[in-house]
């Protein structure tokens, strides 16, 4: 969007200097413009997860959407605004974890972005068909493209930096300005120390095998996860408008919203049913219900039971279970109350 609006990065840093003109606010107002449209879709989006898109859009410009739908809208929109177009390297800087991690994990045998010294130094300046040996100079030519093209701005011919976010930008500038020079390509590239300086690298060692095994206990444990994964969401919340309510027949009455959600992509049926005291019962909703693909039911319930076998907090639990499959079940725990013995 910068490059778009401002041109390229020498072209950017003359727009800075120069006086404010229409030509530069023209510029500057339109990649504001661009960052500020492009943070409120990110923020538009993200909300658009949890809450029906075709709804919030309309909402949204009609300015009738719910508060907490507008506050993570434009929280989000903000967020993105703030990371990309403000604070912007300083992120990767110092909020990216990357780099601590990078720091911390990897060795002399570890694959990274390098620079060759002993090919590039004496660094210098000098024509296209100019003999570097003749003139005592190693390859680099000290264009400073890979400074340039840098999104932190670090130079990674003074060694590896914890800035250094392994965009590997700096090794497409430089072997474009090899190219260039009918040089060699990897003037900067992917190695390890121990390459640089002995030019060889330690495949196996010992943290190769404490990685591999952390990462296959990480797959293992996803694959499990998706493997017993319940496609159905059941949560329970209690009315909190009374405790409980005595019925003239004897009865104890509680009353839920249970909220059931279906994770498959078809409509499936479901059955109800509550257990944990002697003759309860639920009453006013069907055996059975049916959800849509991927949809939500909101269900308000009355659990019914016996004044006799219905004394203080008792616990209780409701259960869903797919009539087609019922080994697709859900059980949720909630409390039933009743008079004090």
């Amino acid at each position: 969007m910068e490059q778009w609006t401002e041109g390229t990065r020498s072209q950017r840093m003359k727009l800075d200097k120069a006086p404010w003109s229409w030509n530069k606010l023209r510029r500057k107002g339109s990649k504001q413009f661009l960052w500020v449209t492009f943070s409120l879709w990110t923020g538009f989006t993200f909300v658009g997860f949890f809450v029906p898109v075709r709804e919030l859009g309309p909402e949204l410009l009609s300015f009738s959407a719910g508060g907490w739908a507008s506050f993570w809208t434009f929280f989000y929109g903000f967020a993105t605004y703030g990371n990309a177009g403000y604070m912007r390297e300083q992120v990767c800087k110092y909020m990216c974890p990357y780099a601590r991690f990078q720091s911390a994990m990897f060795d002399k045998d570890t694959l990274i972005i390098s620079y060759d010294e002993k090919r590039g130094e004496p660094r210098g300046s000098r024509k296209r068909a100019a003999d570097p040996e003749a003139l005592g100079l190693g390859h680099c030519i000290d264009c400073t493209l890979c400074v340039q093209v840098c999104p932190t701005g670090i130079d990674i011919r003074e060694g590896l930096q914890y800035e250094c976010i392994a965009c590997a930008a700096c090794i497409d500038a430089c072997d474009s300005v090899m190219d260039k020079m009918n040089y060699p390509r990897g003037l900067v590239r992917y190695s390890t120390e121990h390459s640089m300086k002995k030019g060889e690298t330690r495949v196996l060692r010992p943290r190769i095998f404490v990685y591999a095994t952390l990462l296959l206990v990480l797959v293992a444990g996803l694959v499990t996860s998706m493997a017993t994964r319940t496609p159905i969401i059941l949560d329970i919340i209690r009315d909190r408008n009374f405790l409980y309510r005595e019925l003239p027949d004897g009865v104890i009455e509680n009353i839920y919203t249970l909220k059931v959600i279906n994770q498959r992509n078809d409509a499936r049926t479901f059955q109800l049913a509550v257990d944990g005291v002697a003759g309860i019962k639920l009453d006013g909703v069907p055996d059975l219900v049916t959800v849509d693909g991927g949809g939500v039911l909101s269900l308000p319930v009355r659990a019914r039971a016996p004044a006799d076998s219905a004394y203080g907090i008792m616990d209780i639990s409701f259960t869903v279970t797919d009539v087609e499959n019922p080994s697709a079940m859900m059980t949720e725990d909630s409390r039933f109350l009743g008079p004090t013995p």
